[in-house]
């Protein structure tokens, strides 16, 4: 049967949408602005760490990186992200939600300026040293997903929490384009201030030496919005649910709640103590009580972000054809490496505004009015059919009059996995767990999309050169369509509780209760 709801739950359930709302949206949001902003402007960054230390006169690629060390820069800060979903998803419910979170971003800060001063006395001392810093760059990322996710759906009200919590993952958005407009503007001061010598014969070995500093500025530029949230992250005070659920302080999360709803909030203290000595509602995360209530919740929640950051990432591996294919770059051995970084920055940046940025706020803007499960749904269905749509005909969309067709249907999927999965995939695993397991939850969840991004950006690389871009397209038309059928297993969490949803607000009768909610028909 029900249990009365705690009042400073309630009040939090019905708050009306208050000016700390955007506060909390913008301070958690910080962190997703640095993470793609770094995880973008490292794929630029390659471009003049390939012409400085890896320069080959006469090639058509002057300045590739060899294909091991340019996976290694790009895949460490992968890895290191998914160690740190796992470790800080379980510290923030053992230590709460806040003292955890200001460490996270502290190595963000440090990690980005370490990057950015990488040293050796050759190449290879170069690209280990900002392996080793980005690698943890990437393990202070991955704390940032579920403690944000956390963070904000503790905070919202349940009318707009789905809002709320996906604005906080769209600031990935302004973080892509930030590392693009950065990019720009760097690369431009220093064609300007450090003009390259005409090399008409090879124009691509007219590098100048001061582009070892344009990279560098780039990369540490990440740290800045990471540290001027600092000082906010550290005056949000911690999440009542954690505080009254988890610690069992009534008192303190009154008082808490009180100050940012400047309301009169009563300590339920006896009520806290009542709840906690009864018992079915306090089994762990490997638990047979987990695995009945929520167990196919998680196989759902892991599964569906896999499989989409398999298609996702895989996604960014056709960027350069396209941008070549409609005249936006010209071939790398025509310019320098300034140029070069300047127009594919440009390129990039324009299918970010054009696309991807207006696909997260479009689930901003309907989530908790369609609800999770249909955008996710049909988020996976639209990027099932655009992605056989390129596959079946590919032939037909490599002819030059049909390129801008294919330009077309490609940035489509982008904006269906942000109008879709890439959105809902953060959201419902912050809302459909116990406050005790919610963050290691959504850190298992978001680990195992991390897992599909490792497979997708490295994997599929080498699928494409053995089978061809044609059948990778319909392998990950399959894999998409393999997201949708997964996505009948995450329940719909619009307009409820958090308790409501991971049956905290249910007291027991004796034995085992059945999960509350299930897959929407």
């Amino acid at each position: 049967m029900a249990r009365e709801q705690l009042q400073v739950l309630n009040a939090l359930d019905v708050a009306k949408t208050q000016w700390y709302h955007f506060t909390a949206i913008v301070i958690a949001g910080m962190g997703f602005f640095t993470d793609a902003y770094d995880l973008f402007c490292i794929s630029l960054v390659t471009k003049l760490l390939g012409r400085i230390y890896y320069y080959q006169p006469g090639s058509d690629t002057p300045g590739a990186l060899p294909s091991n060390v340019s996976s290694a820069v790009n895949g460490v800060a992968f890895c290191g992200t998914l160690s740190g979903q796992l470790f800080f998803g379980w510290l923030g419910d053992k230590m709460g939600r806040k003292r955890v979170y200001g460490m996270t971003l502290m190595i963000m800060v440090i990690c980005s300026i370490a990057s950015g001063l990488s040293f050796g006395k050759n190449p290879t001392a170069v690209m280990s040293t900002l392996c080793f810093f980005r690698f943890w760059l990437g393990f202070g990322i991955g704390g940032d997903y579920p403690l944000s996710a956390t963070i904000m759906s503790e905070y919202a009200n349940k009318k707009t929490r789905g809002a709320f919590i996906a604005a906080v993952f769209a600031m990935q958005g302004f973080g892509i384009l930030a590392g693009g407009m950065v990019a720009i503007v760097i690369s431009a001061a220093f064609k300007a201030q450090f003009p390259a010598p005409a090399f008409e014969v090879d124009p691509a070995g007219s590098t100048v030496p001061q582009a070892d500093y344009a990279w560098r500025i780039i990369v540490m530029f990440g740290a800045i919005p990471a540290a001027l949230t600092y000082y906010w992250r550290m005056k949000m005070p911690e999440t009542a649910r954690y505080t009254a659920l988890v610690a069992k302080n009534a008192k303190q999360a009154a008082s808490d709640m009180a100050k940012v709803l400047e309301v009169e909030l009563e300590s339920e203290q006896e009520k806290i103590e009542k709840m906690s000595q009864e018992k079915g509602n306090d089994f762990g995360l490997f638990s047979t009580q987990f695995a009945r209530r929520h167990g196919l919740h998680l196989l759902g929640t892991t599964t569906t972000w896999f499989l989409l950051d398999i298609a996702f990432y895989s996604q960014n591996l056709f960027q350069k054809d396209i941008f070549s294919a409609i005249g936006w770059i010209p071939k790398p051995k025509t310019m320098n490496a300034l140029e070069e970084v300047f127009k594919i920055a440009r390129a990039q940046t324009l299918i970010a505004l054009c696309s991807t940025v207006p696909g997260y706020w479009f689930t901003v803007a309907f989530i908790d009015r369609i609800g999770r499960f249909a955008i996710q749904l049909m988020g996976f269905f639209f990027m099932t059919v655009f992605m056989f749509a390129l596959a079946i005909p590919y032939h037909h969309w490599t002819l030059p009059d049909h390129r801008i067709g294919f330009v077309v249907i490609y940035s489509l999927t982008f904006f269906f996995a942000n109008f879709g999965p890439n959105a809902t995939t953060f959201v419902v695993p912050a809302e459909i767990f116990p406050a005790r397991l919610r963050s290691t939850c959504h850190g298992i969840s978001a680990a195992s999309g991390k897992a599909g991004a490792i497979v997708g950006a490295f994997g599929f690389l080498y699928a494409a050169d053995g089978i061809g871009v044609r059948k990778t397209l319909i392998v990950l038309g399959v894999i998409n369509f393999l997201g949708m059928i997964f996505t009948f297993l995450v329940p719909e969490s619009k307009g409820k509780s958090l308790e409501e949803m991971s049956g905290e607000g249910e007291q027991e009768n004796g034995s085992t209760a059945e999960s509350r909610q299930t897959v929407p028909v």
